[in-house]
Order: structure tokens, then C-alpha cells, then sequence
């Protein structure tokens, strides 16, 4: 088992299933979330639940579990309106991203996530970025997040790795990420606290909460779809 790693949660399904990934893989995790002015912050409000549920069914990984903190980088909404930070409806712009991508948003969570942990003398970050079944965005591809390495360990003199266990995987094999690590326990704490929705919907579906018609909830219903025909398919 490796020694430390910090994870990027910000209380959604993908952060949440690669907590339970470095829980079953570090000796001690801890957690750092971001609040920056987003439109569904109730994914912040999430965390707690989903802490709280982890602890309880997964004795083992509570005594991993380490201090968890939420830093305020409100400059990001500051920097320009996106469909993330402002009531805009969401579509499609020039550049052929959808509107709901923020720039720079990625690069400066990690930043902040290796300046913390630095000082805590933690060297892995983890994050839920995937470039397999996403909408597009630049700063979570695998290329990205290889060259935000290189640079963070340049500018901090201190060898860091990012971790991404979701990188190559679609939303319906992140669902069978999580049972193979906690079981139909773990599917439940996902579907029932986790929150991915632009709009800030926790209106309730089979998959989770959600608005139902955002890009983030298509992405996680189709999942969901797909994951539950693999499993009647295999059974």
C-alpha cells in the first residue's frame, strides 16, 4: 500500500469513486474541495454526507481518513462568466466547447491542491478528470494533466504525481469502479449523496439526483444505463 495521497473532492461521483480508489490504495487520504462561485455549490454541502456514509460502512478506510479542508477561489468566477458560475443558458460556443467550461478552472484547483500539499509533505494528487466520456474540456485530458506535473514539480522543487483513475474509462465503467471497490454499498452512497448536476437539481432519478437534461447529467444517466445492461447481460 502507498503512504499519502491528498484527492480532489468535490462531492460528485467521479471525485467520489476516486476517493474510494485512494482509500483502498493509501495509508493515509486526505481531501481538499473548491468553492468558487459555482451555480450548483450544493455539491459542497454533499461532502459531509458522503464522508459521513463512507466512514460508517468502511470501517478500515475511516482510519485513513485524513484532515479534509474547502478553499475559497471565488477569483474564478471573477475571471469571466461561464454557465458554471453565472445563470446562462448552457450551449454550445465558437470555440466548439460548451459554455459550462470554465478555463483555467482545473490547472488552478490542482495548484492550490499541490501548495497544500507541499506543506503537508503529501506528493499524490487525484483527481476524477477523464478524457473518455466528458464534454470536451482541454484542461482534463491526460496530456493537460502530464504537462500540469512536470510544471508543478518545477515550481515547487518537489516531485509530485497526479493520479487519475477515471482517465480512460466512461461514466458506466466508473460505476463498476465503484462496486468493485465497495460494493453495491458503495454504488448506493454515490447515487444517493453524490451530486453532479450543473444546475444545482437534486431532483431524484435511479442514477442520482439531478436535473436530467444538463450534459453532465446525460453523461451520468447514459452511464448508468449502460452499466446496468452490462450487469443483466452478465448475469
Amino acid at each position: 500500500m502507498r503512504d499519502r495521497a491528498l484527492v480532489l473532492f468535490s462531492g460528485g461521483q467521479d471525485s467520489t469513486t476516486c476517493l474510494a480508489w485512494a482509500l483502498e490504495n493509501f495509508a493515509s487520504v486526505e481531501t481538499i474541495g473548491f468553492r468558487y462561485g459555482q451555480r450548483h455549490a450544493v455539491e459542497l454541502d454533499c461532502r459531509p454526507a458522503i464522508v459521513a456514509a463512507l466512514k460508517k460502512r468502511y470501517p478500515a478506510w475511516a482510519a485513513r481518513l485524513g484532515e479534509d479542508r474547502v478553499i475559497d477561489l471565488d477569483v474564478i468566477r471573477q475571471l469571466g462568466a461561464t454557465a458554471l458560475t453565472e445563470d446562462l443558458r448552457i450551449e454550445m460556443t465558437r470555440s466548439g466547447l460548451p459554455n459550462t467550461f470554465v478555463p483555467g478552472r482545473n490547472l488552478l484547483f490542482f495548484t492550490a491542491a499541490a501548495a497544500v500539499a507541499y506543506r503537508r509533505g503529501i506528493r499524490t494528487l487525484v483527481g476524477g478528470m477523464c478524457e473518455t466520456d466528458y464534454s470536451g474540456y482541454p484542461d482534463c485530458r491526460d496530456d493537460t494533466l502530464k504537462a500540469l506535473q512536470v510544471s508543478l514539480g518545477l515550481g515547487m522543487d518537489t516531485r509530485f504525481t497526479i493520479e487519475t483513475p477515471l482517465m480512460w474509462i466512461d461514466k458506466a465503467q466508473t460505476f463498476a469502479l465503484a462496486e468493485d471497490l465497495g460494493g453495491e454499498a458503495l454504488l448506493e452512497i454515490v447515487r444517493e449523496h453524490t451530486h453532479t448536476c450543473y444546475l444545482g437539481s437534486r431532483e431524484r432519478h435511479d442514477w442520482g439526483a439531478g436535473c436530467g437534461e444538463c450534459p453532465a447529467c446525460k453523461l451520468r444517466s447514459a452511464g448508468w444505463t449502460r452499466y446496468r445492461a452490462a450487469m443483466e447481460n452478465a448475469a
